[in-house]
């Protein structure tokens, strides 16, 4: 079907809530959506296309037709399409499979109890403690509970290898209470076990004082080896402790979630806490998201579609679309009240920044780059409000010395490093006197046109910023807005202001200053911009000014105009080669006469 008969069958559709389902030329279904008016929403796929996002713009090219559900209200609207994607898996919508599998802490039922790692919850006796996502998570809390309570992981018997064959180097390094030596009672090991339960449920509520006492109670009464095997608990219990940062003071169950995007690539990070403690963690790498705040909503139904374990509390890193909806579906499937907030300080606004950390480290994993660049770009595109992660960042300065010499610098910053390949210097050429605006305006005009020239080579001048950041105020920005704006150009443009220290304070839009330093991550990113723009502007000014001041001692010299002392630099390379030159060598300069050749060689060795 045509662009224009899928326009006009969308003009059709009523003003009511429902599913709209996309399909290809072999009728499979590529995306589905639900919508608050069906006409108003499915219409704007088949308009222009200058406001679609690379990934709209590929979906509505393969779309040859497409079905429609109403339903009574919007909320019916998102839960029918919750469970269609579920069933149907279109290529476009975001998915998220659950193939990660669970793992499990098992607690066997034995005289003397063994802790291993399964994945899956047999009928049998034993104890299960889990469900864990993360297979990294699971190994790591058993570790813990080893080192901490002296658990065995051998494959001996017990008892019946109780005193039989040496004991193993975990014993001689302290890992192992050494069941398998005769030194440990069984009473005292089942005690153990059911102590390392209580510290894997977050239960855990060890008395450094009372295993104090016990330690010297045991040293008094001369049975040193378990003193050992207490002192030994005690440095591993604190030491864990001590470790054991990632905690919330309310005590309470709540996931946090967070998202960190890169070009067409994005990375869900999710935190869940149990009693107050980080209990497990996963992430997921989507590809081709445009509206992060539909994305979060997107994620949030898929991820929670394919689990039961639902928290009251979801803490998200910012603005989540149909909010209200989303709250409302999960707590009808949670059968308790669930609540999305967005923290903005304190402890739980840490908790949301340190999940942003993760997801960025494993974005820049999948990527080649660091995750604290890709946070910072991240969190720099949210704090000025842009629509995507200014990736490609153009910086401009001006210098001059009162008027004289006057030119700018343009640096540019991908992913968060300096691409200096693409650094460019400009000598102003229509501005005479000091006039920083003007110059500015200039430059940014011989920049689009540049633009214009080379925009198929896609780089270089051929590829247009994400983001321009100008070493200045308000000035400045009103300057190059107004060529942007003549030009026809929509590139976000924000200037960077210092304070009377001449560091970075601020980011500021023509109307309002933003403030970056409570964002370590974005200040330190703007800073840099600032810092290396401005050494290159005014690296460029004094290489300007040396050349002048060149010029100025070569047309002293009788016969030498600005034209001929330009050729002479450019013959000799330097006025220090032109004063070792002799008459000979001086003639062969072009423009240069005999005559003047003689007054040349006169005035550096007179």
């Amino acid at each position: 079907m045509e662009l224009q008969e899928l326009r006009k069958k969308a003009m059709s559709l009523p003003l009511s809530p429902g599913v709209y389902l996309m399909r290809d030329r072999q009728r499979h279904i590529i995306y589905i959506g639900k919508a608050k008016a069906l006409k108003n929403r499915v219409s704007q796929y088949f308009g222009s296309h200058t406001n679609h996002s690379p990934k709209v713009i590929s979906m509505v090219e393969n779309v040859d037709d497409f079905d429609y559900i109403l339903t009574d209200s919007e909320f019916e609207a998102l839960v029918l399409e919750c469970s269609l994607i579920k069933q149907h898996q279109p290529r476009y919508n975001i998915l998220l499979k659950d193939d990660k599998g669970y793992h499990y802490l098992k607690v066997t039922s034995e005289e003397w109890p063994r802790i291993t790692v399964v994945r899956s919850v047999q009928n049998d006796k034993a104890q299960y403690i889990g469900p864990y996502m993360s297979y990294h998570t699971v190994v790591s809390a058993l570790e813990q509970v080893r080192r901490i309570f002296g658990i065995p992981d051998c494959d001996r018997k017990f008892p019946q290898s109780i005193g039989k064959g040496r004991a193993c180097l975990n014993y001689h390094i302290r890992l192992c209470s050494g069941v398998c030596t005769g030194k440990i009672s069984k009473e005292e090991y089942r005690e153990n076990i059911v102590e390392a339960v209580k510290f894997l449920k977050g239960e855990n509520n060890t008395d450094l004082k009372k295993l104090t006492a016990e330690m010297n109670e045991a040293s008094e009464n001369l049975e040193f080896e378990r003193a050992s095997r207490i002192r030994d608990r005690i440095f591993a219990v604190r030491k864990m402790r001590e470790n054991q940062k990632v905690v919330f003071s309310d005590g309470g169950e709540q996931d946090i979630i967070a998202v960190i995007t890169q070009e067409d690539k994005a990375c869900f990070e999710v935190f869940n806490f149990r009693s107050g403690r980080l209990s497990d963690r996963e992430y997921f790498i989507v590809s081709q998201v445009d509206d992060i705040e539909q994305a979060k909503r997107d994620f949030l139904l898929q991820y929670y579609s394919l689990r039961s374990d639902i928290p009251q509390r979801i803490a998200l890193d910012g603005d989540v679309s149909d909010k209200v909806l989303v709250e409302q579906w999960l707590t009808e499937k949670a059968g308790k009240k669930v609540r999305i907030v967005i923290p903005k300080k304190g402890e739980q606004f840490q908790l949301v920044q340190m999940c942003r950390k993760n997801a960025g480290e494993h974005l820049a994993q999948q990527s080649g780059f660091v995750g604290k660049e890709i946070v910072a770009l991240n969190d720099l595109g949210r704090m000025l409000g842009l629509e995507k992660t200014p990736v490609y960042i153009e910086s401009y300065d001006i210098s001059n010395q009162n008027g004289t010499a006057n030119v700018a610098g343009m640096v540019v910053f991908e992913n968060g490093k300096p691409l200096k390949s693409a650094y460019r210097k400009f000598a102003i050429k229509t501005v005479a006197g000091q006039d920083d605006y003007a110059s500015m305006a200039e430059v940014m005009e011989r920049r689009l046109n540049e633009y214009e020239q080379h925009k198929a080579e896609n780089s270089g001048f051929g590829r247009l910023p994400d983001l321009i950041l100008l070493d200045g105020g308000k000035g400045q920005i009103h300057a190059v807005d107004k060529v942007l704006k003549e030009k026809g150009y929509t590139i976000p443009l924000f200037g960077m202001v210092k304070d009377s220290k001449h560091r970075t304070r601020a980011v500021t839009t023509a109307e309002r200053e933003i403030t970056i330093r409570n964002n370590r991550n974005v200040f330190t990113l703007v800073s840099t911009i600032q810092e290396e723009v401005h050494r290159f502007a005014i690296g460029y000014h004094r290489q300007k000014r040396k050349q002048e001041a060149f010029h100025s001692s070569l047309t002293e010299i009788d016969g030498v105009g600005e034209k001929r002392a330009k050729a002479l630099l450019k013959y000799f390379g330097s006025v220090e080669n032109i004063r070792c030159a002799d008459i000979t060598e001086l003639k062969n300069t072009p423009s240069i006469t005999e005559q003047t050749a003689q007054n040349i060689y006169r005035y550096f060795h007179s």
